[in-house]
């Protein structure tokens, strides 16, 4: 059977763009072929602030995003948070969850909150309230996300990544046959990405 890999990060901002369209692909695809969730990892730990100009270049592209797909951001998070250029513990939320079956659920509640509630997923202990929010036990998550096997997955999951035909988050790869193919993203219009990957299995 066919696979379609979805390659994201939890903080990518296109990644949010995209998930209306995303979501109406794969529920066409329906049985179609299998999807598989990948991580991709944007930036690593770091717990230095991040710099004026990265901040500056986000907040255009959050704005950008916004007038040429009509998602929604909340731009006080620039005033409001202490950005850091770190997705790498969103990461490993959404693995931690995947241990327990919610990688979409944690994948949406760090989305909202990042993007809608002006949080910082950045941060351990706002993981840890999402996490307490889509039903895992708090310490268990924070004993999970710390733990050096979440961060072997991490590092590997990444490497996996990167070993596709990937250009950035989100990307989309077939894999047909033990060959892999991108599949370039339509933000807007997700009949010609069905009908291309139909045409390829």
């Amino acid at each position: 059977m066919a696979k379609l890999i979805y390659v994201y990060d939890p903080m990518c901002s296109w990644c949010w763009g995209y998930r209306e369209t995303w979501l109406k692909l794969k529920a066409a695809l329906g049985d179609k072929l299998a999807i598989e969730y990948k991580v991709g990892g944007l930036a690593p730990d770091s717990d230095e602030p991040m710099p004026k100009e990265m901040q500056q270049f986000l907040q255009q592209t959050w704005q950008r995003i916004e007038q040429q797909l009509g998602t929604p951001f909340n731009h006080e998070f620039w005033h409001t948070a202490q950005p850091r250029r770190s997705t790498y513990p969103a990461c490993r939320a959404v693995l931690v969850a995947r241990q327990h079956n919610k990688e979409h659920e944690m994948l949406l509640a760090i989305q909202k909150a990042y993007y809608l509630d002006a949080q910082n997923p950045s941060d351990i202990s706002t993981l840890a309230s999402l996490a307490e929010q889509i039903g895992l036990e708090k310490n268990a998550f924070i004993n999970e996300i710390e733990s050096e096997r979440i961060n072997s997955l991490l590092l590997a999951e990444i490497n996996q990544a990167r070993s596709l035909p990937i250009q950035g988050f989100p990307s989309l790869v077939l894999e047909n046959k033990g060959l892999y193919a991108a599949v370039p993203v339509n933000y807007l219009d997700w009949q010609s990405t069905y009908q291309q990957i139909l045409s390829h299995i």
